[in-house]
C-alpha cells in the first residue's frame, strides 16, 4: 500500500480513503477531506456523517454505527473493483474512527482481494481539539485520552487507566462519556480521579461543539456529575496544574493549563 495521496493515482484506479468531516462545522472540514470527497465516486459510512458530505454525484453506502468492520469490507470490495471511495467518520478519522477498522479488516481478510487497494488516511479535526480551544487549552501540557465504552475492551482495563492517567497527573479526555445503556461510568471515572485531584480541578463539558446547539460547562472535580453529559459530549479533566481565568467583564472563564510544569512537583 502506498503512503501517497489517493488523487495521485489513475484516474481509473481505484482508491479508498477514510475521511473525517470533523465535530460538526463544515469550517472544521480540511480541504483534503473535501477535495477527497469530490473525486470519490462511492461514500461509505455511518448514516448522519455520510448525509453531511454526500453529493449528487455519489453513490450513497450508509449504514447503521456498529457495523464498523462490516463497512470497511463494503469500501474495500468497492475499491478493490475499481470506485474510488471514501469513507467517512466524524471528527478524526484515525481516533476512535473508521481507520483502525479498514485496517482491522484487512488484516482480518481470510483472502489477499484487498492487498492491492491503495488505503490513504486524511488527517481531520478531532472532537478534542474542538473542545479543547472551545474552553480555552485545557490540554497545553501532557494529556491523555479514554473512552468509557466497555464495548470493545473490559471496564477493569478502563479503571486502571484512568488510575494511571490519574498518577502521572496527565489532562484526561473522556470519549463516549454516557449513554442509556452506561449510565453510571463518567461518574465512577470521575471518582477514580478524585483520589488523585484537588477538587477545585477544572471539568469541562463539551457537548455538540461546533453545532448551532454547542453547550459548554466549566465545572470542577467537587461538583461535576455524569448527568451533565451525554453521548455528544466530551469531557476534560483538568490536571493539577489547569486553571480557570476570568478576564474581564462579560468574558466567559477559560481554562487553560501551562505548558511549563512547577519545579517542586
Amino acid at each position: 500500500m502506498s503512503a501517497h495521496h489517493p488523487m495521485q493515482t489513475e484516474a481509473t484506479a481505484g482508491w479508498l480513503a477514510v475521511i473525517g468531516t470533523g465535530p460538526g462545522t463544515s469550517d472544521w472540514l480540511t480541504p483534503e477531506t473535501a477535495a477527497i470527497a469530490e473525486q470519490a465516486t462511492d461514500i461509505v459510512g455511518y448514516g448522519p456523517y455520510v448525509a453531511r458530505i454526500a453529493a449528487d454525484h455519489h453513490r450513497v453506502h450508509a449504514s447503521d454505527n456498529r457495523y464498523e468492520i462490516q463497512r470497511a469490507g463494503e469500501a474495500l470490495d468497492l475499491a478493490a473493483g475499481g470506485a474510488r471511495v471514501a469513507v467517512v467518520s466524524g471528527g478524526d478519522p484515525g481516533i476512535y474512527g473508521m481507520a483502525a477498522a479498514v485496517w482491522e479488516a484487512i488484516e482480518r481478510a481470510d483472502h489477499d482481494r484487498w492487498q492491492a487497494v491503495d488505503v490513504h488516511v486524511a488527517p481531520g479535526v478531532s472532537a478534542i481539539q474542538a473542545v479543547a480551544a472551545a474552553a480555552g487549552a485545557p490540554l497545553g501540557n501532557d494529556f491523555c485520552v479514554i473512552s468509557l465504552s466497555d464495548n470493545l475492551k473490559p471496564w477493569s482495563l478502563i479503571e486502571a487507566r484512568l488510575a494511571a492517567a490519574g498518577q502521572g497527573d496527565f489532562a484526561v479526555a473522556f470519549y463516549n462519556p454516557i449513554s442509556k445503556a452506561r449510565p453510571w461510568q463518567l461518574d465512577a471515572a470521575l471518582d477514580i480521579l478524585r483520589a488523585y485531584r484537588a477538587p477545585a480541578t477544572p471539568v469541562i463539558i463539551g457537548r455538540a461543539i461546533g453545532r448551532p446547539d454547542a453547550d459548554l460547562t466549566i465545572a470542577d472535580l467537587a461538583s461535576a456529575k455524569g448527568y451533565q453529559a451525554d453521548m455528544r459530549s466530551l469531557v476534560i479533566v483538568g490536571a493539577s496544574t489547569t486553571r480557570v481565568l476570568h478576564t474581564g467583564a462579560g468574558q466567559r472563564p477559560r481554562a487553560y493549563t501551562p505548558r511549563i510544569y512547577p519545579v517542586d512537583y
